[in-house]
């Protein structure tokens, strides 16, 4: 457990709680947590203090549309930020809301979307993020429930509301604006600013949820501070700190906790943020030109980037893919009678697995065959952090090798303020968990043992618990709720982790997403997807069974590539959904599928015996997914449900 340190020691179960295991911290705070940096009180203090160092630095930049065609980025320095956020803020302070108002943004990432956010950060006003994936219907909830008293919108949704509807709006004395218009309204007036503290709110992020209502997550300028604070230690330490001089991409939707910290992050050092045009198909086209340093994906993103390069290569003809495949994987010993040609092609992956850092694995390999990859994500990336749900192991080690960049997997929830595990950079053992802890939380596992997860094992398997100063401070009127989850200052997150020797974390398992098959087995439905999703022909997986059945079946999203490539090779036509109905098909999946089972030692129950191949990705727009795409599991059921009762009917 070289990577974390034990601060507490595991208890043995007593008064009707369940044991739990030792309590431990990053080894990168072995001495304590990170210091408070002095005068840091609130989020509006990053933002102040950074304007008051890097004044003249970049600071929100958009490309800069001419005659319809996307230019370069233009951009707005801290300075000229800070003086359209007092506008701002003095405009909203006008309207007659003060500290603790709720303010709503609703719209994609934008400079606008920033210069709102620190207005309220300012005048202590609760910012309340909405967002088009949550449904309509989320959305109204969420202006209720918060009580929004003013809200911000993009241009385009103004654009959609008509003459008769503003009319009905002004009723009920409802105002609407344009940016220029509301820039001006208070420019004859200057309010003071509150005194805010570390324990006040600044956000209510409203959490999407698999089922019901969403949950307003509040979060303190405390927990951002800190996260802000240990993330920032923990760079420092593997020698990958931030600088004034580097470059964010801002796409990954700010009304999620995850790219809200780290944009935070780069305004403490003082360092840019460029944003996108808000379309996925031009998204590569806007990192090529922005040229970031540091890139943040969840793995829907990384997974096309992996599908991308796997289409071009194969496109490249036999002489190019060939060489790359070399360079890649290729292993091959080094003689005294070939020793050139073993240092060239020992491939990078076989040398980074061998305990080789990225950048000298293969320094050759690197300028001939993996900077056009580089180059394909602008040129200057050498941080990719991938968060918000598992990446595949075999995408997170073929990118950790061909980008030329530290691929790092985090782990966090809205409610510890996105950041609680992060892998490290040229540690491949890590790769398939999400590293060990960051500095600036204390972790222990509880056990769950009608689920058979024992946190004092010799192989510690249990609930992730975390405590510290991220954790949330509760959900919005919901006291209920928050007492479940946050019991004796430590936030019990639902996830089933498993601690490695190395210190590190795996998530293995799902504390609810577990049910009974007819013979009385239990399914660790979350786990089995994990495992299945190994398998390299397929995008994604979703697991089914119940009480009345005695086996499991599956829907499956196949991998475009692998299943065609399949077809090809077995002399099988047909178009892709073609493919997806041909029975032969589905018996090369569930091969595949068995294959690993075999491999993990799967019990017999825990098999899949029948699978649907879903042409068309789990999506939002069928309500299918949340906006960070975990599985919703009622909707999913709800939709195959025909699907499911055939296949069910044809297996037996």
């Amino acid at each position: 457990m070289q990577h974390v340190v034990e601060v507490e020691q595991g208890r043995a179960a007593a008064d009707g709680r369940p044991s739990v295991g030792p309590t431990y911290r990053s080894a990168f705070a072995g001495d304590g947590f990170p210091p408070p940096v002095p005068g840091l009180d609130s989020c509006y203090d990053i933002f102040r203090m950074a304007v008051e160092k890097f004044p003249d630095n970049k600071m929100l930049g958009h490309r800069e549309i001419v005659d319809g065609k996307a230019g370069a980025y233009v951009w707005k320095t801290y300075k000229e930020v800070f003086g359209l956020a007092t506008k701002i803020g003095n405009s909203i302070r006008s309207r007659g809301l003060s500290k603790g108002s709720r303010c709503g943004i609703y719209g994609a990432n934008c400079p606008e979307w920033i210069i709102t956010m620190e207005a309220c950060n300012a005048h202590g006003i609760y910012c309340v993020p909405l967002y088009d994936t949550l449904g309509a219907g989320a959305v109204e909830f969420i202006l209720c429930h918060a009580e929004v008293e003013i809200a911000f919108t993009e241009e385009k949704k103004i654009e959609q509301v008509t003459q008769e509807q503003k009319e009905e709006a002004s009723k009920y004395e409802l105002e609407i604006y344009s940016w220029d218009e509301f820039l001006s309204l208070a420019d004859d007036q200057e309010f003071d600013l509150p005194v805010k503290a570390k324990t006040d709110i600044c956000t209510i992020m409203y959490t999407s949820g698999t089922t019901g209502d969403p949950k307003g997550v509040l979060i303190s300028n405390a927990s951002i501070i800190c996260l802000v604070a240990g993330v920032d230690r923990l760079l420092n330490c593997v020698n990958e700190q931030l600088e004034q001089t580097d470059v964010y991409m801002s796409y990954l939707p700010l009304a999620h906790i995850f790219d809200r910290v780290v944009e935070e992050l780069f305004m403490f050092h003082g360092a840019s943020i460029g944003f996108w045009r808000g379309d996925v198909k031009l998204l590569v086209e806007d990192i090529g030109t922005l040229k970031p340093t540091i890139l943040c994906a969840v793995p829907r993103v990384l997974d096309r980037i992996f599908s991308g390069l796997q289409a071009k290569i194969a496109s490249g003809g036999f002489i190019k893919s060939t060489l790359f495949n070399l360079a890649y994987k290729l292993i091959s010993p080094v003689t005294k009678s070939s020793m050139t040609l073993g240092i060239i092609f020992c491939s990078k992956q076989f040398r980074m697995m061998k305990g080789a850092k990225h950048n000298e694995a293969a320094a050759i390999c690197d300028k001939v065959v993996f900077s056009k990859v580089k180059e394909g994500l602008g040129g200057n990336v050498r941080v990719i952090l991938s968060g918000a749900a598992p990446l595949a192991t075999h995408i997170e080690e073929y990118l950790r090798v061909v980008t030329c960049a530290h691929v790092l997997q985090g782990y966090g929830l809205t409610e510890t303020c996105a950041g609680s595990f992060v892998s490290l950079p040229n540690q491949m053992c890590m790769i398939g968990t999400v590293g060990p802890p960051v500095p600036n939380i204390d972790v222990r596992l509880e056990s769950v043992p009608e689920m058979n997860y024992d946190a004092l094992a010799t192989r510690p398997r249990g609930e992730i618990c975390i405590r510290g100063e991220t954790v949330f401070s509760g959900y919005y009127k919901r006291e209920d709720l928050t007492k479940d989850v946050l019991i004796d200052g430590w936030f019990h997150t639902g996830d089933i982790g498993e601690w490695q020797p190395d210190g590190s974390m795996k998530i293995i398992d799902r504390k609810k997403n577990i049910f009974k098959l007819s013979q009385g087995e239990y399914v660790a439905v979350e786990n089995l997807e994990n495992i299945y999703g190994l398998v390299s022909a397929i995008d994604s997986i979703w697991v089914y069974g119940n009480s009345f059945e005695s086996f499991l079946i599956a829907v499956v999203n196949p991998n475009k590539e692998a299943l065609e490539s399949w077809a090809a090779a077995n002399g099988i036509s047909g178009d892709f959904e073609a493919l997806c109905e041909n029975p032969k098909a589905k018996e090369y999946i569930l091969g595949e599928l068995s294959k690993v089972g075999k491999e993990k030692k799967l019990k017999g129950f825990e098999f899949i015996k029948a699978v649907h191949l879903e042409p068309v990705p789990f999506d939002m727009d069928r309500d299918l997914i949340t906006p960070t795409y975990k599985k919703k599991r009622p909707q999913l059921l709800n939709y195959y449900q025909g699907i499911i009762d055939k296949m069910y009917r044809s297996a037996k």
